[in-house]
């Protein structure tokens, strides 16, 4: 979907109109509808504002161009309600509600992670611990969150 296609989508599924829609977005009716025909589209400032004024996330806004993974635990999030959010109700689109909730890390450090996903995880070939924690480690340490860690 198109940026244009998600705005008017998201403004009929909450039954608004352009009007009601730009004052919660504190532009213009001019400036929705110029959105909605495609002629231009929200800055950041205001994707921000559409983003915490209807609960999605601001990939979501754009049409979804990109894959977000959680940068704590590489899950995907294909999702907005599998996305985490900040204390203030605002979306943050590096983790999953699961990782980080309220602003605070469900994970105080990689091994307490690690020590989750291999009590968690399948094993069906029975791989051993060891080598299941070397690999949980091994692509941990590639996501933003642990990276800043080190």
């Amino acid at each position: 979907m198109e940026i244009r296609e998600v705005l008017k989508a998201l403004r009929e599924k909450h039954g608004l109109t352009q009007e009601q829609m730009a004052e919660r977005a504190m532009v213009t009716r001019q400036a929705v509808s110029r959105w909605e025909n495609g002629e231009t589209q929200p800055n950041t400032d205001t994707l921000k504002i559409l983003s915490r004024e209807f609960g999605v996330s601001i990939n979501t806004l754009l049409g979804s161009p990109r894959t977000l993974f959680c940068q704590c635990c590489g899950m995907p999030l294909s999702d907005d309600d599998m996305i985490s959010r900040e204390k203030d109700g605002s979306l943050n689109e590096d983790y999953c509600k699961w990782c980080y909730s309220d602003g605070a890390f469900a994970y105080p450090s990689k091994d307490s992670l690690i020590d989750f996903l291999v009590a968690h995880m399948p094993n069906p070939d029975q791989t051993p611990e060891d080598e299941r924690r070397a690999m949980f480690d091994s692509l941990l340490s590639q996501l933003k969150h642990w990276k800043q860690q080190n």
